[in-house]
């Protein structure tokens, strides 16, 4: 008969797979482990915190990115749409594929496959404007997405509002539809 003080090797990993489904998902959003980002092809790219600040000097203003949109003598930055579909249906800018929720693994596997071709040198400016930058859910996994990606050249574009206010009330260009 058995102790109970003996656990067998296949209780014992029985154990160990339960203890990390109910304790990862609670020390990813903790922050105490990296979170594995699915990649198009190849072992996955690793983001140490997808909600790590964005740097300061990462961040552009809507006036600056809308002067440079209008700069015909320099090569314009790729533009990424990091937020929600209907926000997108609903107004965005010109010349930025849809990309998704990048809060969301579906949205982190678009962001991958839309940046897969582009060159890494490429200036690239990520932008949701679903709420306040500080609180938008997608734009700091994106960021983080980008950089892990090997992106040098990555920006976010500082929304204080959301992107009716920030950008199409100024008169800035917007497109609506897909």
């Amino acid at each position: 008969m058995r102790s109970h003080a003996t656990i067998g090797p296949v209780t014992l990993a029985a154990l160990l797979v339960l203890t990390t489904l109910v304790t990862a998902p609670h020390a990813w959003a903790a922050g105490r482990h990296a979170k594995p980002a699915p990649r198009a092809t190849g072992a996955p790219i690793v983001i140490e915190d997808p909600d790590a600040p964005v740097p300061d000097s990462s961040l552009v203003q809507t006036d600056a990115l809308a002067a440079q949109l209008k700069d015909t003598k320099h090569a314009k930055p790729f533009l990424v749409h990091v937020g929600f579909k209907r926000l997108y249906r609903g107004g965005h800018i010109p010349d930025s594929p849809y990309a998704g929720p990048t809060s969301e693994p579906e949205g982190i596997a678009a962001l991958t496959k839309t940046l897969t071709s582009v060159p890494r040198t490429q200036a690239i400016v990520l932008y949701c404007g679903c709420c306040p930058w500080e609180h938008c859910p997608n734009v700091r996994p994106a960021y983080h997405r980008a950089r892990a990606m090997g992106f040098t050249r990555v920006k976010v574009l500082r929304i204080d509002h959301d992107l009716q206010r920030d950008w199409a009330e100024k008169g800035f260009p917007v497109k609506d539809g897909e």
